[in-house]
């Protein structure tokens, strides 16, 4: 794997056109949506809609044995993708289960804490403040330092015997923000507490390696920046906890039924899985991450960052305009707010003009969004698909808003 230091190249104008032929809904839209979903190539479509066929020609069971190679291909591929071995991937039906089988799966108590970002969303939040009602454990929040990511220096002085977990997302849902996650392991390891990170919007724009990390279980989603099938996900969980991690559910698959009063767990990631899985989105996953590979994750942040960047900068530049992202290190999404207008009628202007766009709400990041004092914002996700004409168009439209 590059490291960052390296020189890496983004893509060019010819890489980029051959990337938007191999993405068929190029032709129709400028999608600029990334972070909730964003355009798959043909190759990964072509993949989930042959299996399918084959399903309805030859029926599931049969087409899933047919399948076995492309199937196991998938946790080959997410291995290579954040450098592991394939016995520490779990495939499962999205980030958030991803998240939470790691999550619901360690023993809390009384008095223990899980340590969080500022930025955490909203769904990883009320598991926390579930969990704490059942358990009696108690969620700290993190202080941010002067650039808006969680501050390693504050982490470090709230570590102490309670700390049962540090639970943070590498890129949260609302701004281009990337949390130091790699100092956050170091930390975690020194004091031997497990770290989960929510790799939810980081996996496939930015190069990720579980060694470098240092996190000891990391959640995946296929449809984001990975431009793999809806309802995909991946769990890593690093050897050591394997074992020690007890499931929040078992079935046939995760365990196996040994005597009648007896059974045994699974002694690889797939514990965290369930028999019954759609065999379509998996072989599309796998095709996704190893065409992501193809081109290079470094490439990939390359030229996702550039985009961002240049939007940042436009969009800076025009009266009445507002840019939220904070940030050391920042990647493709771009959060950003119109005087006058609420975020939703913003999104609508942008759709009209075939410009995919998202809103974030206040209500998905309370303890970041809300303690800065915003509102709902307008999130505008770049991917190396995206031409810098593209971006132009979105800021061309914004100022049109304004006149």
């Amino acid at each position: 794997m590059d490291h960052h230091g390296d020189a890496v190249t983004a893509l060019d104008d010819d890489e980029v056109a051959a990337a938007r032929r191999d993405t068929a809904g190029c032709e129709h839209v400028n999608h600029l949506n990334n972070a909730g979903a964003a355009l798959p190539p043909r190759p990964v479509t072509d993949a989930v809609v042959r299996h399918l066929r084959l399903e309805e020609s030859r029926g599931g069971y049969e087409a899933a044995a047919a399948a076995a190679d492309e199937i196991e291909n998938t946790y080959a591929a997410a291995a290579r993708l954040i450098g592991c071995s394939p016995g520490e991937i779990a495939v499962v039906e999205n980030a958030t289960r991803a998240w939470d089988m790691a999550f619901y799966g360690l023993q809390l108590g009384p008095g223990d804490t899980i340590l969080t970002s500022r930025a955490e969303y909203a769904s990883n939040v009320i598991a926390f403040l579930q969990r704490a009602a059942r358990t009696g454990a108690r969620v700290e929040v993190v202080d941010d330092d002067e650039h808006g990511q969680l501050d390693t220096a504050d982490l470090a002085r709230r570590m102490d015997e309670r700390t049962k977990l540090i639970a943070v997302t590498h890129v949260p849902t609302q701004g281009g923000l990337v949390n130091p996650a790699a100092e956050i392991g170091a930390i975690a390891q020194e004091h031997g507490v497990p770290f989960l990170l929510d790799a939810c919007q980081s996996v496939g724009q930015l190069p990720l390696d579980v060694a470098e990390l240092r996190c000891d279980f990391l959640s995946a989603t296929g449809r984001k920046y990975l431009r793999g099938p809806r309802g995909t996900g991946f769990l890593y969980v690093a050897s050591e906890w394997i074992q020690r991690l007890e499931p929040p559910f078992l079935d046939l698959h995760a365990a196996t039924w040994t005597s009648p009063g007896t059974y045994r767990v699974r002694d690889d990631a797939r514990r965290f899985e369930n028999w019954e899985t759609n065999y379509a989105g998996k072989i599309g996953l796998g095709v996704a991450i190893d065409y992501a590979l193809g081109i290079g994750l470094e490439r990939v942040e390359a030229t996702v960052s550039a985009r961002a960047e240049l939007l940042r900068e436009r969009l800076a530049d025009v009266d009445g305009v507002a840019v939220h992202d904070q940030g050391l290190r920042r990647c493709g999404i771009v959060t950003f707010s119109v005087d006058g207008h609420d975020a939703s009628a913003v999104k609508q202007w942008l759709t009209e003009a075939g410009i995919n766009t998202s809103v974030t709400a206040s209500a998905s990041s309370r303890n970041d969004l809300e303690a800065r004092g915003l509102g709902d914002l307008v999130r505008a996700s770049v991917h190396y698909y995206n031409t810098e004409d593209e971006v132009l168009a979105l800021v061309e439209r914004v100022v049109e808003l304004g006149s």
